[in-house]
């Protein structure tokens, strides 16, 4: 049975479109990121993580989102040149979308109901993770605080 995941698509900052099955047989790491925000630092620990893991089977999906504080104002260029310049991230970055309410994008609704989170479905800030394992069934939620380098305790785990 082929997981949900694998129905949707995204536009990238590039303005193109990726199916997520393009991500089939790789764990997942689905982040909502914001380049004002007082987590945006986590973008460099997420890049190492993409580093550290990628040839190990690990996709990291970034999706701005300003629907927090206003903390992503830019368009997709500034978007891009500041994860890049700021940050030096190589994993794949989305256009900016909503991750909340009625014009949430699909993937965050699906991974919503299933990962709820402490406080119902809902996402509550920016840097907010979902990881699905290789076959795409999402298997954990990360909360905003919780540092990419636990991530990586985790994903030691899953990887035996």
């Amino acid at each position: 049975m082929s997981s949900k995941f694998y129905s949707f698509s995204a536009k990238t900052l590039q303005g193109r479109e990726i199916s997520m099955d393009t991500y089939k047989g790789k764990m997942v790491l689905v982040v909502n990121t914001a380049s004002k925000c007082g987590f945006t630092p986590q973008l460099e620990g997420l890049e190492k993580l993409n580093q550290q893991y990628k040839d190990k089977g690990l996709v990291i999906l970034g999706f701005p989102c300003n629907q927090f504080g206003n903390q992503e104002p830019g368009d997709e260029k500034s978007i891009a040149e500041g994860c890049v310049i700021n940050y030096g991230v190589t994993f794949q970055m989305f256009s900016k979308v909503d991750v909340n309410g009625i014009d949430a994008h699909p993937i965050f609704k699906y991974l919503k109901s299933e990962l709820g989170g402490w406080f119902g479905s809902k996402v509550k800030w920016n840097f907010t993770k979902f990881l699905l394992d290789a076959n795409g069934k999402p298997v954990k939620r990360f909360a905003p605080m919780t540092k990419p380098e636990k991530i990586g305790i985790y994903l030691e785990k899953m990887l035996g």
